[in-house]
């Protein structure tokens, strides 16, 4: 179980801020925030995308371990402090416009569980973006990690998987989003995997 947020103690280094970048671009392409309810699990102490969409959310939820204090003091922000395995299950049903799970999924137990949960707490239409370090991508983060000393090696070691798209979709398919709504490809020069996912929209 984590102990301490993205961020927290550590400041990011050239490398993780231009990791960050690359992802939150490739999120910004995918996701129109105007006046949607958006959650962040695993957003990082500083939750450095999320302060971004800020401005333009309706609601901004933010899940991880610690939050810096100006985040959780935010009118618009719901912050919640807590590991995200305990917190999912307590998220109403269909609450959710967007869900945002960026470089998490590799650290968790459970994934399944998690992206079962994600869907479970969007809203019919809603779509859920989930960014995860591929096969491909472990060789890099290991190489920056342990030999170069340019990210923490906390966070490698606390990886519990990798996922190429192949990995990827099946588990996303089994938490209920149908094969025509699932986006699923490689990005970052192959180092990530990046998939986009809709929730059917229920029949009257």
């Amino acid at each position: 179980m984590r102990s301490e947020a993205y961020g927290e103690k550590r400041a990011l280094s050239p490398v993780d801020r231009f990791g960050v970048w690359l992802s939150a671009r490739q999120v910004s392409r995918r996701a129109s925030f105007d006046g949607k309810r958006v959650a962040d699990f695993g957003c990082g102490y500083d939750a450095t995308f999320a302060r971004q969409i800020l401005p333009r959310v309706e609601q901004l939820m933010l899940v991880d371990v610690h939050l810096a204090a100006d985040l959780k003091n935010h009118l618009r922000v719901h912050a919640i402090e807590g590991q995200i395995e305990t917190v999912l299950p307590m998220i109403a049903s269909e609450s959710l416009d967007i869900i945002l799970c960026l470089s998490v999924l590799e650290h968790l137990d459970e994934p399944q569980q998690a992206l079962d949960d994600f869907h479970r707490i969007l809203t019919p239409g809603g779509i859920a973006l989930i960014n995860v370090p591929s096969w491909r991508g472990r060789m890099w983060l290991e190489f920056s990690a342990f030999r170069l000393g340019l990210s923490p090696a906390v966070e490698m070691d606390d990886h519990k998987r990798y996922y190429d798209p192949r990995d990827l979709w099946p588990k996303l398919v089994a938490a209920g989003f149908p094969p025509h709504a699932i986006r699923c490809r490689r990005h970052k020069c192959g180092l990530n995997a990046i998939a986009v996912c809709r929730k059917e929209e229920t029949l009257s």
